[in-house]
């Protein structure tokens, strides 16, 4: 099989890892609240369900990436995180007691790190020009699964009967059901993942790099140079001012005598890229270097910013929808179908719009359209006014523009950070970042699930931190490109 054909089969794979991912946040997410309730956990255990998920992401995410720039192979790094997918949403099926529960999210979590090993994976495999294209095809992978996903579970709350020791309903047939899936999907693995072998880009890249480091040496060689005797052995042959003739015997020896030299001294040294092979990716490596840079805290801050909003408004979602609307499993689904159409041609739009205009810009845009959602749920959503088609117009105009600008922003600010980052550490620098979004989602659904009775302070606090990012995205703007190719192979040069 060609490497063109291995690579569609791969990405394709990789397409089916995010759909996957969206499809059982989207299976879970609209029945987990009465799961709970059915097990008579307390109000806050949403919230700790929620996030424990992401807490587990968030640790496995760095550590999975590391695995992965040290190894440059993703394939087994996947197999291995999806296990942890398949136990997690099992424990979910069985839901014995809350704390099981509980132990099931944080334990199907740990599979969600294998996503900075191919996030790395793609940095690498991919030219800065084409990322914002690749990223938001992936993400609308993921996006689609969200859209698939509620249509899934207007069957499975249909479910009703005993599969041995174990209850299969409307709320447990979720975990049993993306359980299967992940099974699914460590065959696809096996069969039609590649670990492919560097474009020839990175090739010619790292060509370059090495014909450097041999003229650096050569300019070393010829420093020394100066150390030696103004006169050859050629020289010492005649006085000073005599014209030294040239004798074709002693011309004869020398040569030879050159030759047995040649033989007895030990060849030249080889450049470093050929006496190591394969270098750490982390030699030389600094955290503080790579990360504490203006243009680097400002999209980890979008990062973090953006999917606590989003996490914070979601948990406040399912009980406003029950309180006001009078909303269940049903209803709520298909708002997550609807929200899902609208997130798919988001960032199908983003696709379009990142090939014609920087990356910066789609920030922007897409922080614009925050801010706006921002202000429409302070005024609106903390306290609905009119009857109830007043109402529910104010809240499907807020659900509509809070959606509306996440591709905007997811797409922009991850492509940034993989071109802002060094090449050779991106599976490390990817988990970092998804860390820094799992710590997000940890937050938001805590912050959230407790004000579910005082919306004014829980949307005065997400106002706040947009303002505090457009501050920081207005004063950094122009450190928001893509390096020079030199500072580029300069960064991958000093973490490599």
């Amino acid at each position: 099989m060609d490497n063109r054909r291995k690579k569609k089969l791969t990405f394709f794979t990789i397409g089916l890892i995010f759909l996957l991912s969206g499809v059982e946040y989207a299976v879970i997410l609209p029945t987990i609240w009465r799961y709970l309730q059915t097990l008579d956990a307390p109000p806050y255990f949403l919230g700790l369900a929620l996030s424990a998920f992401s807490l587990s992401g968030l640790l496995s995410g760095p550590l999975f990436g590391h695995w992965s720039d040290r190894t440059q192979a993703t394939k087994k790094i996947i197999l291995f995180a999806n296990l942890f997918e398949i136990i997690g949403n099992f424990m979910y099926f069985m839901g014995y007691s809350k704390w099981l529960l509980l132990s099931s999210r944080l334990v199907a979590g740990i599979g969600t790190g294998a996503g900075s090993a191919i996030f790395g994976f793609l940095t690498r495999s991919t030219a800065p020009e084409d990322r914002a294209t690749v990223f938001a095809a992936v993400m609308a992978c993921r996006q689609a699964g969200l859209l698939i996903g509620p249509a899934f579970n207007i069957f499975l709350r249909l479910c009703n009967f005993h599969l041995g020791p174990f209850v299969v309903n409307k709320y447990t047939a979720p975990g049993l059901f993306m359980c299967l899936l992940w099974i699914l999907l460590q065959l696809a693995v096996v069969l039609m993942y590649w670990d492919l072998p560097r474009p020839e880009r990175m090739k010619a890249q790292e060509s370059r790099e090495e014909e450097n480091e041999r003229g650096l040496m050569e300019n070393e060689g010829e420093e020394n140079d100066e150390g030696k005797p103004l006169m050859g052995s050629q020289e010492l042959g005649g006085s000073y001012g005599s014209v030294v003739t040239p004798n074709p015997l002693r011309n004869h020896n020398s040569a030879a005598s050159s030759a047995t030299l040649n033989q007895i001294s030990p060849p030249p040294t080889p450049p470093p890229s050929e006496t190591l092979e394969s270098p750490s990716p982390f030699k030389n490596f600094s955290i503080s270097r790579e990360f504490l840079r203006e243009e680097v805290v400002v999209l980890l801050a979008a990062q973090f910013i953006t999917l606590f909003n989003q996490t914070a408004l979601e948990t406040m979602v399912t009980p406003l929808t029950q309180k006001y609307f009078g909303y269940g499993e049903l209803e709520n689904s298909v708002m997550y179908c609807l929200c899902g159409v609208e997130v798919i041609a988001g960032f199908l739009f983003v696709r379009w719009l990142s090939r014609r205009v920087a990356e910066r810009v789609v920030l922007v845009i897409g922080l614009t359209i925050c801010n706006i959602s921002g202000v429409w749920c302070l005024i609106f959503l903390a306290s609905p006014l009119g009857g109830f088609p007043w109402q529910l117009t104010e809240f499907i105009i807020g659900v509509f523009l809070q959606v509306l600008g996440l591709p905007f922003v997811a797409v922009a600010q991850v492509s940034l950070f993989s071109k802002v980052t060094a090449e050779k550490t991106q599976g490390f620098s990817q988990g970092v970042r998804r860390s820094v979004g799992g710590l997000a989602t940890i937050l938001g659904p805590l912050w959230a699930g407790g004000l579910t009775e005082n919306i004014y302070i829980m949307m005065g606090v997400i106002m706040a931190l947009l303002l505090l990012l457009t501050i920081m995205l207005a004063f950094s703007y122009n450190r928001l490109v893509e390096p020079a190719a030199e500072e580029q192979a300069d960064s991958s040069d000093s973490s490599g």
